[in-house]
């Protein structure tokens, strides 16, 4: 069982019990809950938060836990918000700038499934592959750093900008680097800055739903552009820039989400070269490096690296590679681009908070952080070879073109029969009645996609026992699948 739902049921066991004791009245100590529900010190502190945080218990320090006073329950005064359907419809200012943001791509892996059900969706490390003690040892330290809790420098801590640089290209210095608070802000905060709303902006096809949602969110278009077993075609882009008119090019080199894909050598230089002679920038973003598997060989330099021109502007973060909230990220850019960057950071957020980045320096400059990456390479390799292995054995009906030797999943294609293709939302429903959660498909193609997917995390999921069943539920909804094709048809 993992923590979250350990820590679930505890809080649910416990609310049951608090009405027993007297306002004021003391409830057992960790101690004894510890002992009483063979559960972890986390754990019970844990679940006794959540009921603090529900007004249900008071915590003091050195004495414990206490029945809170019931607080005397007030009916919400009545309303009336459909005024607010007219406001958020638009102005009538603009009609091509869409004003509502669809963020339900990010809900598919962002969204914690039901107790029970197998995390096949998730987009982060599962906790067991996170490192929890290095990162409480760099929180420690990082608290007693002289000057923790003041303010940083607004693009970030000099030292961390620098170790960001270092892992770019030699030729990248801490001036060139923006710490953000994390890949998504990053990414955010450079299609805000290069291109302007109701722009289009060109994108691989399929790509991150995040990338979608924040480029429509600032008001942007994006224009699909197929990729195949190399990255995105240049000929298409090609084709694309000069349909469009477009100035931006988002794209992941290495490991793409959630094809898996790297950027062929022989593409590299050509796409940073047809973005050149569209007088267009290319958005890099970099999340998989820190998630290269054990049998990967040597990584690709960034594109960032080989461009002397400010052409690719650089994302990277450590969220994929530590944990969900260690939001630091970074953006490398040059030239011009580079002061429209700092400037809606600082309108956006000002800066990311110190204590966070001073955690993020001590931990990638501990051992433990090297130690970490070795582990995780590991186990990622050794995970993407059993779900392949399970996937092949159970449904070999699924399409499985390409296995990656980076990030944490598998992207999988429907394939169809004389009934027609298999229906790609049918299939996520039947998966999750079946106990196992999948992220569907559609929300990774900027337009209709050619094909019914869905993306398997094997990074998601607590270990090999887990990932084995989560493979045998997905195939007793494959069968309840409508249009599917039988299992070795």
């Amino acid at each position: 069982m993992n923590e979250r739902s350990s820590v679930g049921e505890l809080a649910a066991a416990l609310r049951a019990e608090v009405d027993r004791y007297s306002p004021g009245e003391k409830l057992p100590s960790s101690r004894a809950l510890v002992e009483r529900f063979r559960a972890s010190p986390v754990t019970v502190s844990r679940a006794v938060a959540q009921l603090a945080a529900e007004g249900l218990v008071v915590t003091r320090p050195g004495a414990g836990a206490f029945r809170a006073s019931p607080a005397p329950r007030t009916a919400p005064p009545a309303g009336d918000t459909s005024w607010q359907e007219v406001s958020l419809s638009g102005d009538g200012a603009s009609t091509e700038v869409p004003r509502s943001v669809d963020a339900s791509g990010l809900l598919a892996s962002l969204a914690a499934p039901p107790t029970g059900v197998i995390e096949f969706n998730g987009g982060y490390l599962h906790a067991s592959l996170q490192p929890e003690r290095a990162l409480a040892a760099a929180l420690g330290r990082a608290g007693r750093r002289p000057g923790a809790w003041s303010r940083p420098p607004l693009d970030g801590l000099t030292e961390l900008r620098a170790w960001f640089a270092r892992g770019i290209g030699p030729a990248h210095g801490a001036a060139d680097v923006l710490i953000t608070a994390g890949g998504q802000s990053a990414l955010a905060t450079a299609l805000r800055a290069l291109a302007p709303p109701g722009a289009p902006v060109l994108v691989e096809s399929p790509t991150y739903p995040g990338m979608l949602a924040a480029a429509r969110a600032t008001g942007l278009r994006p224009v699909p552009v197929p990729m195949d077993h190399e990255g995105v075609r240049p000929d298409l882009l090609t084709a694309a820039f000069d349909a469009t008119g477009a100035r931006v090019l988002v794209c992941q080199p290495l490991f793409q989400n959630p094809t898996g894909t790297v950027l062929s050598a022989a593409r590299r230089p050509e796409v940073v070269r047809i973005a050149r002679q569209a007088g267009a920038f290319v958005v890099e973003d970099d999340f998989a490096r820190f998630l290269a598997h054990d049998d990967a060989g040597p990584l690709p330099r960034p594109l960032a690296a080989d461009d002397p021109d400010g052409v690719v502007v650089h994302t990277r973060s450590l969220t994929k590679a530590a944990s969900p909230s260690l939001r630091v990220g970074a953006l490398a850019a040059r030239g011009p681009a580079m002061e429209r960057l700092r400037a809606i950071q600082l309108v956006d957020s000002f800066f990311v908070p110190r204590p966070l980045q001073e955690t993020a320096l001590e931990l990638v400059g501990s051992p433990a952080w090297g130690r970490h990456l070795r582990s995780v390479a590991a186990e990622l390799g050794a995970r993407c070879t059993a779900m392949t292995a399970a996937l092949r054995e159970a449904l070999p009906g699924l399409g499985l073109p390409h296995i990656p030797a980076g990030g944490g999943y598998l992207w999988l294609s429907l394939p169809g029969s004389e009934a027609g293709r298999t229906d790609e939302s049918a299939m996520v429903q039947a998966a999750l009645r079946a106990g196992v959660a999948v992220a569907p498909g559609r929300p990774y193609f900027g337009a209709e996609p050619p094909a019914p997917h869905i993306r398997l995390s094997f990074a998601s999921v607590a270990g090999p026992a887990e990932l084995a069943e989560g493979v045998r539920r997905l195939r007793t909804a494959w069968r309840e699948t409508p249009a599917a094709v039988p299992p070795g048809d």
